[in-house]
């Protein structure tokens, strides 16, 4: 089974999985992706990012998607236009990622620090320490203080892992091989690719809009993946009937 792995799919397990088991000698916090506008943020990022995986579990699901429909995928394109198209997917998610931070997730918390900087009365000052604190607030709270809050908080906010570049396979297959026949343990029965990667797409999104708490999947970077997997898929020119 691992011989049929083309080059650039075997290569790109081996170096996640050597950076995996080397974590602990490297500063992680230096190479997951954080928001552009935090203290900790590098431009490097986007590309080292899909090389930092939080755990095991983490890796193997990713690592297993590119083991399922990497090499297909390779031996259609070639090894040069694959690898552009994992890093391509890859670093597109983690943009878009940082785009739904900034005009979603941290639009609330960025608001009510604007608003206690251009008015920093007792009350808004009270309940900017209510809603929003993130570090022990100082007696008394100043504008200082809440400045350093925003930081801390934009700082915090990090992604890492393949999951943007895989999804960008998984929707490459989809839409390549949209009539594939896929089995899905413990389902007996075969579901094809076009509406496995829709479902699993709209489910992606789902989540994303959801914002469990506790779920701490970065699903729009899932999203964000796909897209540019679709907008390199057209860009080429690729035709839904080219391949079987």
């Amino acid at each position: 089974m691992f011989r049929n792995l083309t080059p650039t799919v075997r290569n790109l397990i081996i170096v996640n999985i050597v950076l995996f088991l080397g974590k602990g000698a490297l500063p992680e916090d230096l190479f997951t992706l954080h928001y552009f506008q935090a203290r900790d943020f590098y431009f490097f990022q986007v590309v080292t990012y899909m090389f930092v995986h939080a755990n095991f579990m983490h890796l193997l699901s990713n690592m297993f998607g590119l083991f399922m429909f990497g090499s297909l995928l390779e031996r259609v394109w070639g090894a040069q236009r694959f690898l552009f198209f994992y890093f391509f997917c890859g670093i597109g998610a983690g943009l878009l990622y940082m785009g739904i931070q900034h005009f979603i997730d941290f639009a609330d918390f960025r608001r009510a620090t604007e608003l206690v900087l251009s008015n920093p009365s007792s009350f808004n000052l009270t309940d900017y320490v209510q809603h929003f604190s993130v570090i022990n607030p100082i007696e008394p709270v100043n504008s200082d203080w809440v400045r350093t809050n925003y930081a801390e908080f934009i700082n915090r906010s990090v992604v890492g892992g393949a999951s943007g570049a895989i999804f960008g396979i998984l929707m490459a297959f989809g839409y390549l091989f949209p009539n594939s026949e896929m089995f899905l343990f413990p389902l007996p029965i075969p579901i094809k690719a076009k509406y496995f990667v829709s479902f699993y797409g709209l489910y992606e999104l789902y989540q994303g809009i959801q914002q469990s708490e506790g779920d701490n999947v970065a699903h729009f970077a899932h999203i964000g993946g796909m897209i540019f997997a679709v907008i390199l898929l057209k860009y080429w020119g690729t035709k839904r009937n080219t391949f079987f």
